[in-house]
């Protein structure tokens, strides 16, 4: 008599916790649920609004959003991560995309003006200069604020799009309005000594830090430069803990200034799979680090 096929029914479904609800989170469920992905997502997200985006995907039967329940301890022995109300996840692979935040408090005005902090930002901008460029009927003259790469970045995104820009690392003590129909009510900078400097628009691309204190404080290996150091297939210095978006670095880098939310995603996305899958033997595929 012949012995019967093993069955897989008993196996337990994969749980898979991302600690963060931004772009790059996002994209990852998004990816996970076109790869028909069976275990569970549960992201934990420090807001406490629930927008459009984060709404779609909590409607997914495989996904729960616990909304303004951010992390707030990582156990990687016991495999679970606590949030700030008090509540204890278990998981069987871990991703932290906690992202990133400014260096420097908020530029008085800079809600009026353009920013650039990722890659993602580049057709945002460029969006916007096409939009200015009709108004004007010809080439902007953009101010563009910052140092690093962020700032050279957005330089060339701008100088690809056709703006004259013109740029300063002093950091300015307020974004002063303009009166384009396109939206973009800024049109200048005044600096703390009263000086100031006038174009079509504004672009700010100052510096951020990861938030990689998460990660730190449960023992997880973070750059000099700030992010948690990962490996080209996304992964940490801990197993069954991963990184993705602004919060991981690459080589000492953001990774929001290497490669879009969307790629990363898609890469992770394939790794967690395979992780969740029976061991088979297969090359780990590469950081999509951008040209």
């Amino acid at each position: 008599m012949s012995a019967p096929a093993p069955s897989t029914s008993t196996a337990p479904a994969t749980r898979i916790v991302i600690a963060g609800a931004g772009p790059a989170a996002q994209a990852l469920v998004s990816q996970l649920d076109r790869a028909r992905f069976t275990g569970s997502i549960t992201v934990l997200s420090n807001r406490d609004d629930a927008p459009g985006e984060l709404l779609e995907l909590a409607l997914l039967p495989q996904v729960s959003v616990r909304f303004g329940q951010p992390a707030s301890h990582i156990d990687p022995v016991n495999q679970t991560v606590a949030t700030a109300d008090g509540m204890e996840f278990g998981y069987d692979q871990l991703v932290i995309a906690t992202g990133s935040a400014p260096e420097a408090s908020p530029v008085e005005g800079a809600g009026k003006c353009l920013s650039y902090s990722t890659i993602d930002d580049a057709a945002r901008i460029g969006e916007a200069v096409s939009e200015v460029t009709r108004e004007l009927g010809r080439r902007p003259l953009g101010i563009l604020v910052g140092t690093g790469a962020a700032a050279g970045q957005a330089e060339a995104v701008l100088r690809a799009r056709g703006v004259r820009p013109i740029r300063t690392t002093a950091r300015p003590a307020a974004v002063m309005p303009g009166a384009s129909a396109s939206g973009l009510a800024a049109s200048g900078v005044v600096f703390e000594d009263g000086s100031s400097m006038y174009g079509d628009l504004v672009v700010l691309a100052e510096e951020r830090v990861s938030r990689d204190g998460l990660a730190a404080s449960a023992g997880l290996q973070t750059a000099a430069t700030g992010g948690i150091v990962i490996t080209e297939d996304f992964r940490t210095s801990v197993p069954g803990i991963w990184a993705i978006g602004d919060a991981a670095a690459f080589d000492g880098v953001r990774l929001g200034l290497l490669v879009a939310a969307a790629s990363a995603a898609g890469a992770c996305a394939t790794q967690l799979l395979t992780a969740a899958a029976p061991p088979a033997s297969s090359a780990p595929s590469v950081l999509p680090v951008a040209a």
